[in-house]
């Protein structure tokens, strides 16, 4: 009988075309895809909780395969180390029951974003995964930005405008956002229910230029009751991004005895 099994996975967006397959580009979806028919000797779907954009990276992306059940969980991601590229990395894998669905199943997602404001920030080995930012930030400003995101609101004003469909009511729940300061760097934290296309990009994008004084503090709960983008900021550029975690109801993973 075929199992079920989420993967949890690490990799660093960097080299790759974003997460869903693609015939001419590199992605972490079709390098997947080729190390399970090796091993499996035939094609296995990889279906992941979320389409990490080109660059973005991950600590914590969920994907869902059905293999067979020779396949114990802990020997598939042995194996699929072993053949995986440098940066793809297995983390865990766990049997699910057979309704588990990698993208519907998912109660909530967790992305961080990580903004390098020190001397060091040019840095070649951190530079690839924080935004070297050089303009002075005003931290309570970002607090508030943050404070003002948790609860249930419609993100027209924060996503890529005709990406969901325009029966879509755009609205999502935000669990948890703030923003933390390191010695070197700052991080924005945010976990919700689900995340609209470059949804984060734009809150931080918008956040930062209030933040420097580019733009005024009260435009940011404007754009969160805006029905449109247009006067949202750019956003931040995609190699600072992570995705950190995808939680899903303790009853879809299988009990073992």
């Amino acid at each position: 009988m075929p199992r079920s099994v989420q993967l949890v996975l690490h990799y660093d967006g960097t080299g790759y075309s974003g997460w869903q397959r693609q015939p001419d580009a590199r992605t972490v979806q079709g390098e997947l895809e080729k190390v399970l028919e090796r091993l499996c000797n035939r094609p296995v779907p990889v279906l992941g909780a979320g389409r990490t954009d080109a660059g973005v990276h991950a600590r914590g992306q969920s994907a869902g395969v059905i293999v067979d059940d020779r396949w114990d969980p802990a020997d598939l991601r042995r194996a699929m180390n072993a053949l995986a590229p440098a940066d793809v990395w297995v983390a865990d894998a766990v049997e699910m029951l057979p309704e588990f669905h990698a993208r519907y199943s998912a109660t909530g997602r967790e992305y961080s974003y990580r903004v390098a404001t020190d001397s060091e920030a040019h840095s070649p080995f951190r530079n690839r995964y924080e935004l070297a930012y050089d303009r002075p930030l005003d931290q309570s400003k970002l607090d508030s930005c943050a404070a003002q995101l948790t609860g249930d609101h419609c993100f027209r004003g924060f996503a890529v405008q005709g990406t969901a469909p325009e029966s879509d009511n755009h609205r999502c729940t935000i669990a948890h956002a703030r923003w933390r300061a390191g010695v070197e760097s700052l991080t924005f934290e945010v976990r919700a229910n689900r995340f609209l296309h470059h949804m984060v990009r734009f809150l931080v994008g918008t956040m930062l230029e209030i933040a420097s004084g580019k733009r005024p503090a009260d435009d940011f709960l404007r754009l969160l009751n805006s029905d449109s983008n247009s006067d949202v900021s750019a956003p931040a550029p995609a190699h600072a991004l992570f995705l950190m975690k995808v939680e899903y109801p303790s009853e879809l993973y299988l009990k073992t005895t």
